[in-house]
C-alpha cells in the first residue's frame, strides 16, 4: 500500500481506503465492521469514510463502537464525516436538513463526535453544496470546526469547480482554513467532472480528491451483466433508484470487454477498475467498500494491479469505456 498527500497538505492517506456507504448496520453489523476495518488496517489502510446520513447515523455508530473494540491508538487512523441533509425527520426540520447553515452545521459536528465516540474527526465534508445559505457562512462554520479542535480538515462533496473556487477565495480572503479536499464520484463511467471541469484546481489551489464509487456500485464487477442477482447491492429497495444505471446494456456489454483485459493482467475486471481510478495522479485515494470479508480482500488486491496499467493498457481500457463515459 502506498500513501499520498491529501492535496497540498501534510496528511497521508492511503491510496485505498474503506468507506461505509450502504453496507454499515444495513448490511455490516459491528462484528463484521470490526473484522474488516482490522483486515483493512493489516493491508496498509488508513482512512475510513463515513457520513451523517449513511443508514440515518447508525453507520456512525458502528463505526464508532468498532474503533472502540479495536482500541488502536489515534494516531494510526484517519476517519471522514459529511454534513448536509441531517438526521431528523419529525418536528419543524427547517435547520436541519438539507442545509449547511451554521446552526445546523456546528450541532451537526457534536452529533457525529457523540455517535463515533470520537474526540476529533479528522476530515469534514460538505455533503453537497447549499444554494440558499451564503457560501462565506458555510465557509466560516466550517472554518470555526476547525479551529475548536473537533476536525482537522475540510473539503467538499460533489461541489462545481466554481463553488469549491468560491470557497476557498472566501477563506483565502479572510485568513481562514481553506477547504483541502473534494469527494467526487469517479469511475470508468463517470469521468468529465475529475478529468475536466477541476483541472486547473490541483494546480491553482492543490485540490486533492477522495474519490468515490470506483465501481459505479457494482456494475464495474460484472454481476449485473445477466440482471440484477438476489442480495446484491442493486436489489436493495432502498438503491432502487440505481436500477436503470445498473441495466444499461452497452456498459454492461464495455464491462464485459474489460473483463478480457482484466484476464490478461491476471486480476478480476472490479480490481482493474479500482486501479484506474487510482492510476490518476490527482486521486488522494480510492474509497471502496464492502458487505463481507472477502469483497474487501478482493478489492484490496487492486494496489497489486496499479504498476501493471502501462500506457499501452490504459489505450485500451480507454477504447472501450471513454467513449460510454459520462
Amino acid at each position: 500500500m502506498q500513501y499520498r498527500r491529501l492535496g497540498r497538505s501534510g496528511l497521508k492517506v492511503s491510496e485505498l481506503s474503506l468507506g461505509s456507504w450502504v453496507t454499515y448496520h444495513n448490511q455490516v453489523d459491528t462484528g463484521s465492521a470490526t473484522e474488516m476495518l482490522a483486515a483493512a488496517m493489516d493491508a496498509g489502510v488508513n482512512f475510513f469514510d463515513n457520513a451523517e446520513a449513511y443508514a440515518a447515523g447508525q453507520s456512525e455508530v458502528v463505526m464508532g463502537q468498532a474503533f472502540k473494540a479495536l482500541k488502536w491508538p489515534r494516531l494510526n487512523y484517519i476517519v471522514s464525516t459529511k454534513f448536509f441533509w441531517g438526521l431528523s425527520r419529525e418536528g419543524n426540520t427547517t435547520n436541519r436538513r438539507d442545509t449547511l447553515n451554521r446552526k445546523y452545521l456546528m450541532q451537526a459536528i457534536d452529533g457525529s463526535l457523540a455517535r463515533m465516540g470520537l474526540d476529533f474527526i479528522d476530515l469534514v465534508y460538505c455533503h453537497r453544496p447549499d444554494p440558499h445559505t451564503p457560501v462565506e457562512e458555510t465557509v466560516h462554520a466550517m472554518s470555526d470546526m476547525i479551529t475548536q479542535g473537533k476536525a482537522l480538515y475540510w473539503g467538499t462533496s460533489e461541489w462545481s469547480a466554481g463553488e469549491i473556487r468560491a470557497a476557498w477565495d472566501i477563506a483565502d480572503r479572510h485568513h481562514l482554513h481553506k477547504p483541502v479536499m473534494e469527494q467526487p464520484q469517479y469511475h470508468l463511467f463517470h469521468r468529465q467532472r475529475v478529468e475536466q471541469e477541476y483541472a486547473r484546481l490541483y494546480e491553482d489551489i492543490g485540490l486533492g480528491l477522495t474519490t468515490w464509487s470506483p465501481l459505479a456500485s457494482g456494475l464495474l464487477t460484472g454481476k449485473y451483466k445477466d440482471g440484477i442477482p438476489p442480495g446484491s447491492r442493486g436489489a436493495m429497495e432502498s438503491m432502487g433508484f440505481l436500477t436503470k444505471s445498473l441495466g444499461d446494456a452497452a456498459k454492461n456489454a464495455a464491462v464485459a470487454q474489460l473483463e478480457g483485459i482484466a484476464a490478461e493482467l491476471d486480476c478480476s475486471v472490479a480490481q482493474l477498475a479500482i486501479a484506474w481510478v487510482a492510476k490518476n495522479p490527482h486521486v488522494s485515494t480510492v474509497i471502496t467498500g464492502a458487505s463481507k470479508l472477502s469483497q474487501l480482500q478482493s478489492n484490496l488486491g487492486a494496489v497489486e494491479v496499479i504498476a501493471k496499467l502501462t500506457p499501452e493498457v490504459m489505450a485500451k481500457i480507454d477504447a472501450i469505456s471513454a467513449p460510454l463515459a459520462e
